[in-house]
């Protein structure tokens, strides 16, 4: 059957790659765009400083390797969630079952989007380099991951209303499990702490807002995208089933 779920794990390697195929596409012509502004204004400092590294030093690494490799991390991270995904969309095939599985797997993917990438995005946004203090990066990192971690709670909660207020019309459902998440989102934002780092004088408004923006549209490529290719691949095949199915038991 398609919907086994060494199947499901099959298609979600597939959708993640492509997924994470196209955020690496995004990567290379939006988001490289201000990450080459702002490594300009990095090294600009660097007189200032009394030039405290050499060339050979900065060119160990060529940035051209750099991107390259960049994008094939995020292919092999869009794999890896691929694969996470279909494991979550396994586990929610027992709700929502009025849904068709295109359906729940866009729902799904915009869910994870909204709290892994969204939702930590409001509260703190990336930044681009030449901006940070070196001695935050942990301290940063915990409070990033704590925000997901509280997004991720919120998805299930929502989740698990939704379904609890199945007996209630479309609407109040709806309506319920929004007021609910809006709530939810409201206390995370305001009991996190602000972001630890100041923005320096020499950063352009708008590198910094490109670059942010554009490592969300990043995001949501990965995640959305997931969500919709996944779709594709597991709906057709799922019907397929279903009517083999039908046609067995006539």
């Amino acid at each position: 059957m398609i919907t086994t779920y060494r199947s499901l794990a099959l298609r979600g390697i597939a959708a993640g790659g492509i997924a994470g195929a196209a955020s690496a596409l995004v990567q290379l012509l939006v988001t490289e765009i201000p990450i080459r502004a702002a490594l300009a204004v990095e090294e600009a400092r660097e007189p200032a400083a009394g030039e405290g590294h050499s060339h050979g030093e900065e060119e160990l690494v060529s940035r051209g390797a750099q991107v390259v490799g960049g994008m094939l991390g995020v292919i092999i991270v869009g794999i890896a969630v691929g694969l996470v995904f279909a494991t979550a969309y396994a586990l929610s095939k027992r709700w929502f079952t009025d849904r068709t599985p295109f359906s729940r797997s866009l729902a799904l993917g915009a869910a994870v989007f909204g709290a892994v990438a969204l939702l930590p995005w409001i509260k703190y946004p990336g930044n681009p380099p030449a901006v940070g203090d070196p001695e935050t990066v942990n301290y940063r990192t915990a409070l990033y991951l704590g925000v997901v971690a509280a997004g991720l709670v919120i998805v299930w909660g929502a989740s698990w209303l939704a379904e609890r207020l199945r007996t209630l019309t479309q609407p109040v459902r709806v309506t319920a499990v929004l007021l609910a998440v809006v709530a939810a989102v409201a206390v995370v934002l305001l009991a996190f702490p602000a972001p630890p780092d100041t923005i320096p004088a020499d950063m352009p408004v708008t590198v910094l807002w490109q670059f942010r923006l554009s490592s969300l549209a990043q995001l949501a490529t990965l995640h959305v995208g997931l969500g919709v290719v996944f779709g594709l691949l597991i709906d057709p095949a799922t019907r397929r089933s279903k009517a083999a199915q039908t046609a067995a038991v006539a």
